[in-house]
């Protein structure tokens, strides 16, 4: 790993965001401490805030560079159970309804050779509904520095699981029926669908990524794999509902 900041500026950095998160402040891209312009840098920098919030959970989302390089960020706090669901609101917060899928096997990084989109599907044992909450300590989010978001974990501020799917939610192309209510107020009913048509794109392109770390894709990992219905804002704290579908429904509430 090729280093452009020295490392006292990328600790620095790390206790600056996970300061403005704990007080659940913002600060503009040119109030940071030292601004990452290399992603190495940024994944530094992520890799020691995720230690500072304990973030120890072999959970993560895949997202793209502007340039096009897969990333992730670890989901930190993670929940398994909505019921047990303990995350903070906080002004600004936006909501992402998510498919998420478990891997069953490892996925190692290959030198020689490409995963294909099977050969992905085939490491899946499970596929679940989401929520992610995303928030950032930098106002402007990824619009002036993507590195400087990407170190502040691209914005993920907490991740519930709901509930089981069935493995035709991976199927390119797949709409689904999607409401979403805050407060008992509707805030989307309209068919979710996937930026790029297809929710195992960005897991498939990291997989690809030579220059990933090999200890994220392990069997037994979540990967949340992108929105359905874009990112919207959470004017207040309380009662979250989601339905998929007829029948899949996911509740929490936020704090």
């Amino acid at each position: 790993m090729s280093l452009t900041l020295i490392a006292s500026d990328l600790i620095a950095l790390a206790h600056q965001l996970r300061r403005l998160r704990s007080d659940a402040s913002q600060i503009p891209t040119d109030q940071l401490v030292s601004v990452p312009t290399a992603l190495e840098d940024a994944k530094e920098v992520q890799r020691q805030l995720s230690k500072l919030e304990g973030a120890d959970v072999p959970a993560w989302k895949v997202a793209k560079s502007p340039e096009g390089e897969p990333v992730v960020a670890p989901l930190h706090p993670y929940f398994d159970d909505p019921s047990d669901a303990v995350i903070a609101w906080r002004k600004g917060m936006k909501i992402e309804i998510e498919i998420a899928v478990e891997l069953c096997q490892d996925l190692p990084v290959r030198r020689d050779t490409s995963y294909q989109r099977a050969d992905i599907e085939a490491a899946i044992s499970n596929v679940y509904l989401g929520a992610e909450l995303v928030w950032s300590g930098i106002s402007e989010g990824a619009n002036i520095s993507f590195p400087a978001f990407l170190a502040d974990r691209l914005g993920n501020v907490g991740y519930v699981k709901g509930p089981v799917l069935t493995v035709a939610a991976l199927h390119p192309g797949s709409a689904f029926p999607l409401k979403l209510w805050l407060n008992k107020q509707l805030a989307f009913d309209a068919a979710g669908k996937h930026p790029t048509k297809d929710v195992l794109t960005w897991l498939c392109e990291y997989a690809n990524n030579r220059s990933r770390p090999a200890e994220v894709l392990k069997a037994g990992s979540t990967i949340t794999t992108g929105s359905l219905c874009g990112a919207l804002e959470v004017p207040d704290p309380g009662d979250v509902s989601v339905q998929l579908g007829e029948h899949v429904l996911l509740d929490f509430t936020l704090s």
